[in-house]
């Protein structure tokens, strides 16, 4: 099936390289777009300079409106399935398969790379587990569907919840609410084991502090989301 691969990216001029090579060279069957969003590093003229495929945002729009140009762009490029792969290294192309083919055969809408299943490769510090294991309790409780790496970048979606995410995406900390929003629009929304690696250069943007201030808004946004959206069909989401 014709698959894009989006990889959104934010001042990654030490990781993209190396992010999109990979691919390449792991998964040559795929397409790829690199939402570059207004990074102010070296990030922009390294797609230049390597002829990579890529779009230049004309204003920086976080990780949620990034991302929701990629599920743009494979909307008006007719794909079957898009993946999330982040631009930092994490996320290893080998596992692309076992995202991606539960989606193929329909079983699910959305399939969520998970490192929590098997529990092998990096897994992220104790704070930051914390909070994935606590939201992912929430969305349990609020749409009845359980996803244990509920912040993970990696995910496959179908031709169908593309279009959807194309209108509606989250903007901010999109990954938990994109899980509870497919779901209560009718989606089926699963996980499957990946093994993900440390980022390969560079620091995340979220320390110790800003991980239980993002639990607290995260559930706070879900359980919103939850009191003002009722359970719908595809066919009504789609609206």
């Amino acid at each position: 099936m014709k698959t894009l691969v989006i990889i959104p990216c934010y001042n990654e001029e030490k990781n993209i390289e190396f992010v999109v090579e990979r691919l390449k060279r792991t998964a040559p069957y795929v397409d790829y777009i690199i939402v570059n969003d207004c990074s102010t590093d070296k990030s922009a003229a390294i797609c230049e300079k390597n002829g990579y495929n890529y779009l230049n945002l004309p204003a920086n729009l976080g990780i949620g409106g990034g991302v929701q140009c990629g599920y743009i762009y494979a909307r008006e490029n007719g794909y079957d399935i898009t993946v999330q792969m982040d631009g930092d290294g994490q996320h290893d192309p080998a596992y692309l398969n076992e995202i991606i083919q539960p989606v193929a055969s329909g079983e699910l809408d959305m399939c969520v790379g998970s490192r929590f299943i098997t529990n092998e490769g990096f897994q992220t510090s104790f704070m930051r587990r914390l909070g994935i294991n606590i939201i992912s309790v929430l969305i349990k409780l609020l749409c009845g569907v359980r996803v244990r790496d509920t912040t993970s970048g990696f995910r496959a979606c179908s031709k169908e919840l593309t279009e959807y995410f194309s209108h509606h995406y989250a903007q901010d900390y999109p990954e938990p609410e994109a899980i509870i929003s497919a779901e209560l629009n009718g989606w089926e929304v699963g996980e499957r084991p990946v093994v993900m690696q440390e980022r390969k250069a560079g620091k995340s943007s979220i320390n110790a502090w800003k991980s239980a201030y993002y639990m607290i808004k995260v559930s706070i946004g879900l359980i919103v989301y939850r009191i003002t959206v009722t359970k719908n069909g595809k066919k009504e989401a789609a609206k």
